[in-house]
Formats: C-alpha cells, structure tokens, sequence
C-alpha cells in the first residue's frame, strides 16, 4: 500500500480550509474508487496547507491514476458547487432575513442561504441547476439590491464576491423615509388626538388626519406584507395592521394611529441601530488606500491598488497609508498597525537584508500589512499579494461571514418563534369568540383579542439576539480581534478553562540567555562571557545567536578575541582555538568521552531543572563554567493570565511538546495551573479531550497551525498573530490579529458582556409578552398601553446592544 498527499488548495482552488463542505464532497466522491483503501484530510501544519491522503492499493491502481482521479474530482466540484457573498441594500429589520432565507432556499438548486440584518447574504448554490444571474434576480425580486463589488472575481468560484460601493435602500423621501413617515404619522396622530380632545371641529377634519396617518404609519409594513404574501409567505408585522384595522373598525382610530406611529418608530429605529452596526464594520474597508506608487522601470506612477501584482515594488511616504501586504526592500520607519493588530504603540519596521528570502516565514519587522499607517520614514515594499488577498481584505470578508453565521441563542429565538406565533394566532383567533362563553359583546371580544395580539408580537424578541452579536462582532474586529460568528462570540464567555500552547504563545519563541555561572574561581563571569561569545559568533544555531546576543548586551560591546579553527559538531556544540587555547562548548553530549566530574554533571542537571538550556564549557582539560538559556515567557504572560481569572476563568493550562523540566519553569513564572510538556501532537489532542471531559468548557490558544489538531477538539480555538498567518486566519474560530496576549482578556470580557446582553435582552423581549398578555386578556391593559409597552421593549433591547460598540475592558 502507498500514501499520496494531495493539497487541498490546488485540487480545490480557493476553498477557505479544511472544513468546507466540498471537502466532504471530494472525500465522498473518491472513497468508493477502485484501489483506494483510504481517503482522509490532513489538517495544515506549519507551512503546509491541509491535504488530502489517499491510501492506494498499487495492486489495484496507479498512483498516477489516482491522481488523475482526485484532480478530476476537484475541478468538478469547483465547476458544480459556487457561492456568494453579497451585500445588500433593502433589509428594514431583523425579522426580515427569516423570510428572505426561506425564499432563498426554496428556490431550486440553492443549497444554503444565511442573511444577517446588516445586509450581509452567504449563499452556496449547485451551478448545474442554477447560476449567478438567477441568484441575482432572485434578490431582486425580495425587494434587494446588491452592492456591486469594487473588485470583480474573472470568474464565479468558492471566492465569496463582496459588495464594496455604498449604495442605500431609498424611498420616496430619500434613505431614511421609513423614519420621515413614522414621523408623519406621529404628527398626524397627534394633532387629530388634540383637535379631537379640545377643539370643536367637523369629526371628517379628525378622520382625515388619522388616515393620513394610518396611511404614513402603515405604508412600508403594508407592502412589506402585501409582497410576501403574494409570494406565498407570512409576515408576522401584518398581525399590527390587523390590529391597527381593528381599532379603526371600533372606532379607536387614535389607538390604532398610535399604534402604527410607535410600531413603524420602532422600525426605523431599528433599522438604524443595525445600519450602525454595519457601518462599524464597513469602516474596515475604508482603511484600504484607492491607489498605490508604483515604482517600475526607474518610473514612480499612481495605479489603482487592484492592479498591483506579487513581486511589484511600491513606494509608500510618510504618514501615509500602506497599500499593499508586503516586505520592506528599502527604508525603515515605525508604522501604526492598530487598523489590523490592535497594537496600541506603532511597531518598528525596517528594510529585510538583500540576502534574505522575500517569500515564507517573514519577521514581524520586515513585515507590513495594506491598511497600516506608515511613520516619518520613506519605505520601498515588495508587493507579497494582490489587494483581493491581502491580510486586510480577508479580514473583512471573514467578518461579513461571520454576520451571517447565527448564535445558538438566535436558533433557539428562531425555533421558539415557530411554535410561539401559530400559539399566538391561535389565542387571537379564539378570544374573538370570547363573547360566546362569557357575558360581552363581539365589540368588546374583537378588541380584546387585538390587544393581545400587540401585546404577544414577537418584535423584540426577534431582533434581542442578533442586535449583540453583531454590535460584539463589530466591537471585536476594531480592537483587532476577529470573531467568526455568534456562536465562537457567545462560546467565549462560557469558558472555564484555557490551554495554552507554550513555545510562541506563552513565551517569546526565541532562546534568551538566562543563566551565566562560573565554575572556575579564576575566571568572572565577563571573561566567560567573552569565551563564549568568540566561540559562537561564527555559528547559526539559534542557541549560539542567544549566547551572542545577550552575552555582547552585558558586555557592552567590550573587545572580543577572535576564535580560530573553528569546528562544529552537528547536535553536540562547538570547538576552536582562542588565543592558543583549545575551547569546547556545548551539551554534555560533547564532553562524554571526558567522563566530566560529578561536581559539572550535577551543576548542569540542577540548571536544567529549573528549565535552562545549558551550554558547557571548557579550556583545555578544565570545566570554566556554563550558561543558561531559556525561551522566556511574554512580559504580558502573567498579567493575562491574571486578569483572565479575574473575567471567571478557573483553570490555565499549558500543553508543550517541549520537555516538562522547562513547562514546569515556564508555568511558575507565569502563574499557569497545570504544566504538561513533553507533549507530541496527537498526545496534545488527548490531553485536550481530557480536559474538555473534565472542564467541559475549554479554549486552546495557539499559532492556529501546528496546534489546529487540538484546536479542532477545544470549545473555541484561538489563534495568536493571525495578522501574518493565512492558516490562523482560516482556522481559528477566534483569530488575534496581533500577537499579543493581553487581546485575550478583553475578547473574553468582551463575549461575557454579550451574553450578559443578550440574557437581558431575552428577559426584557419573553418578560414583556407574559406580562402583557394576561394583562391584555384580562382587559386591564388596551391597545395603547400595549403598543407603547411592546415598542419600548423592541427599542431598549436594541440600544441595550449598541452599547456593546462602546466595550471597554475594566483595566
């Protein structure tokens, strides 16, 4: 049997990850193809995207065929399976994206459909039954108009088409008329109330202004109603003008006229509330520059940034936005990068050495992302990609994805809604007829069951939900935190364990020199510093960079000998000669065949206990002394992990594939409550099943690659430096664009405070119902009190979500 891997990325272009429903479909298409025993995702790992493994009977077939197959398999499902998302202009309110959702999905060929109320649609369509076009028409039809991407994909594939230029859902008063006639029709309301009360005018004067403000109050909700009825629908907002048309049947045309002014207010409030949400969010996009200095042929000319190609050389002047994702080639300057890592202070940023490679695993300081605001210096960047894949525009595509994507709360209003309305209609119905059973008049019964019929509308509860999770979303992704939806939002705050990945997470990912000790009572530690330092400066290994770069700190760039037939001993250390004397250095590997004195061995053993990486060395035949190096902890580690606690986290725990000596070390700097190390990365897996058994709610924070397999097991994964890692990106439920810890406590603080918000939202929205139903059954409250009872709620709960927006962490 043989093993072939295939990558996921070129068998299936431009699917985000691993976890895409074409995925399942490949898998599904190959599993029963003759001589394939096996067929399974390897998740990315490092710089490996996800791949797809496929065991082969060689007996049976070729791995040639195979081949053949897979690659066949994924340009049929690319060529079959599209999707979409839009943005659109038309969405009045939340209720409505139920009722575009189900149009959307009843339409023949469109196998899923996800519409937020800010105006975002996630579509995923079988292109052999349906097309674009179709889907494009079909929105149209729903009253929608779609904001018609700046960039436009040369053809429609899994590349989600992003509407960018800003277009708004008129009337006949311009964008905001719905508000313009609410207020009309308070006006009117008004002024026949008063006119009615205490002036002695012709009762048809009265009558006229209540229809014209029946006719204001009523228009958008009328034909909202009257479409999705003629589609075979049901709009639940109809039941008000029911109500409203029974008032006026009674002859209670100012319940009815107040009715219709709060309801309609309560709409176009709404409507606004929402569109602040989506232009929080939309002020992303404006951080991208329209245009970039192109630098070509010894030219500099202004280009649209759309045009610019990988590998292009930009020019970018002081205190001017960057352009592009790339690698400085020339220059240095400090560059504000808070529009993507939420970094307070501008980060250092300099020319990468002409030797260095310009593609892989950039450093952070040779590295810039489009959207970022440069300082006082010039800088000369090479172009690493095009605009459509930039860090910044997979950011904003990823947070209107995650508009779409509903809370576990918003499926639990939604379910609720289905068996709530037909209750409800079903009461309403029923206490028409009251008058048959007890003594009143159908007059009297007809109202009553109006009144109730305002009172249970399930207006609040509807939009309780999705109001927070968008303002949190919107609140995350200007701190530098992207969140993938409601319900990675709302996971966040249920959590009561962390997992820490150590090497990059928890600490600096790099070797630091921790420890210098004398053996030797004739030799300071400057003067072994200084043989050291001459014995390593030759090497590459990270550790002999560690003991060059700190020990030449200490040494404040005192004089240094230079070292002479220099030797390495590959995985042992180093020797050379040092002013006619032989030096060694390295692990005790290096010196085994010397049998060093137990004084040295137990030295270094105590050394490495307390989580040191030692280097010995030696003059001559004489063990001079050693140094101690250490990837050390964050300078935020601690104080994460402590305000962590303090937002209600119980247990921290750190999983490293390093040896448990330097976890244990690591964990008591840090305040970590459990070290496991010596961890490979299946091992890492089962330690996070175990503790998910045991904590039932846990978080696993990493880079997003090499710790994707337990991410996968976690309640939500988080990945740290995101901003440079497309893997992160796409993996992670929960990605921090910057690298830096201290994001954490408040994306945590941030997830408890909306749902606490949305708790209070569903108390408010459910609260209100059951204490104006009985009410309005037991005719203690009338229509109007209801309305304004009813609308109030839908209008607290609301501002009750914005004020997510302004989430601050307490320190």
């Amino acid at each position: 049997m043989k093993k072939i891997q295939l990558n996921i990325d070129l068998l299936l272009p431009d699917v985000p990850d691993e976890k895409d429903a074409c995925v399942r479909r490949i898998l599904e298409e190959l599993k029963d193809e003759p001589g394939l025993e096996k067929v399974h995702v390897l998740p990315a790992k490092d710089a490996q995207p996800a791949q797809l493994c496929l065991h082969i009977d060689t007996s049976v077939t070729t791995i040639k065929e195979v081949e053949k197959i897979a690659k066949e398999a994924g340009a049929r499902i690319t060529e079959r399976y599209r999707h979409l998302l839009l943005e659109v202009r038309g969405i009045r309110h939340q209720r409505q994206t139920s009722l575009i959702e189900t149009q959307l999905r009843n339409k023949k060929g469109i196998l899923g459909a996800s519409v937020s109320g800010t105006g975002n649609v996630l579509i995923e369509y079988d292109n052999t039954l349906t097309n674009r076009d179709e889907v494009m028409l079909l929105l149209k039809k729903e009253g929608l108009s779609v904001v018609e991407p700046a960039q436009q994909q040369a053809t429609d594939d899994h590349a989600h088409a992003h509407g960018e230029e800003d277009h708004h859902h008129g009337g006949l008063l311009g964008p905001n008329s719905e508000l313009y006639f609410s207020l009309i029709c308070g006006l009117f309301t008004g002024v026949a109330w008063a006119l009615e009360k205490w002036a002695d005018v012709h009762p048809g004067i009265t009558l006229a202004l209540f229809g014209v403000a029946y006719l204001t109050g009523g228009y958008y909700t009328a034909k909202e109603a009257v479409q999705t009825i003629a589609k075979g629908g049901f709009e639940i907002d109809f039941l008000m003008l029911v109500a409203a048309a029974g008032a006026a049947i009674l002859g209670n045309w100012f319940e009815g006229s107040l009715l219709l002014f709060l309801f309609s207010l309560g709409h176009a409030l709404e409507h606004f509330a929402l569109e602040k949400a989506r232009k929080s969010i939309a002020s992303l996009a404006d951080l991208r520059p329209k245009t970039a200095l192109l630098s070509a042929n010894g030219q500099i000319k202004e280009v649209p940034v759309e045009t610019l190609q990988t590998g292009d050389i930009i020019l970018v002047k002081p205190h001017s936005k960057i352009a592009a994702d790339g690698v400085i080639v020339k220059g240095s300057s400090s560059v504000n990068q808070a529009p993507i890592t939420g970094e307070s202070m501008p980060a250092e940023k300099m020319a990468i050495p002409a030797n260095a490679q310009t593609s892989g695993k950039v450093p952070d300081a040779n590295r810039v992302f489009a959207g970022t605001i440069n300082g006082d210096g010039s800088l000369e960047i090479k172009v690493s990609a095009k605009a459509a894949d930039s860090t910044l525009a997979r950011l904003i595509q990823m947070v209107n994805e995650a508009q779409t994507q509903k809370s576990p709360t918003q499926q639990f209003t939604d379910r609720f809604e289905k068996y709530f309305v037909p209750s409800v209609l079903i009461l309403v119905v029923s206490l028409c007829f009251a008058f048959l059973v007890i003594d009143e008049s159908f007059r009297e019964s007809f109202y009553r069951a109006m009144s109730v019929l305002v009172a249970a509308s399930p207006c609040a509860l509807a939009i309780s939900t999705p109001s927070a999770v968008l303002s949190g979303i919107a609140r995350a992704a200007r701190a530098g935190v992207l969140i993938k939806g409601g319900r990675p939002l709302e996971d966040l705050g249920t959590l009561q364990a962390m997992a820490f990945d150590k090497t990059g997470t928890l600490t600096e990912g790099k070797p630091r020199l921790t420890l210098i000790k004398t053996l030797s009572g004739q030799l300071s530690e400057q003067q072994l510093l200084q043989i050291a330092v001459s014995i390593e400066s030759g090497s590459e290994h990270p550790l002999a960079q560690a003991v060059v770069k700190g020990g030449k700190e200490k040494l404040n760039n005192a004089t240094i000998d230079a070292a002479e037939e220099v030797q390495a001993i590959q995985g042992k250390g180093v020797k050379a000669m040092i002013n006619g004397q032989k030096i060694a250095a390295g692990n005790l590997a290096l010196f085994e065949k010397e049998n060093p004195p137990v004084a040295v061995t137990d030295a270094v053993h105590e050394a490495e206990k307390a989580g040191n990486t030692i280097i010995l060395i030696r003059r001559n035949e004489e063990y001079i002394g050693l140094l101690g190096l250490m990837d050390t902890p964050r300078a935020e580690a601690k104080e994460t992990i402590r305000l962590l606690r303090k937002e209600g986290i119980r247990t921290v725990v750190m999983l490293s594939g390093d040896n448990q000596n330097v976890a244990d070390a690591v964990a008591a700097q840090t305040g970590i409550d459990e070290a496991h190390g010596g961890l490979l990365p299946e091992q890492k897996v089962q330690a996070m099943e175990a503790l998910v058994k045991r904590e039932k709610k846990v978080a696993m924070i990493g880079d997003g690659v090499n710790d994707a397999p337990a991410m996968a097991r976690s309640t939500v994964g988080i990945a740290m430096g995101a901003a440079g890692s497309d893997v992160a990106l796409e993996t992670a439920d929960v990605a921090l664009m910057g690298d830096r810890l201290s994001l954490l406590p408040f994306a945590v603080g941030l997830s408890r405070k909306s749902r606490q918000i949305i708790r209070q939202n569903l108390i408010i929205s459910l609260g209100m119902v059951a204490l104006l139903v009985p009410l309005t059954i037991a005719g203690v409250t009338t229509i109007g009190p209801a309305v304004m009872a009813h609308e109030g709620s839908t209008l607290v709960v609301v501002m009750n979500a914005l004020r997510l927006l302004g989430y601050n962490s307490k320190e």
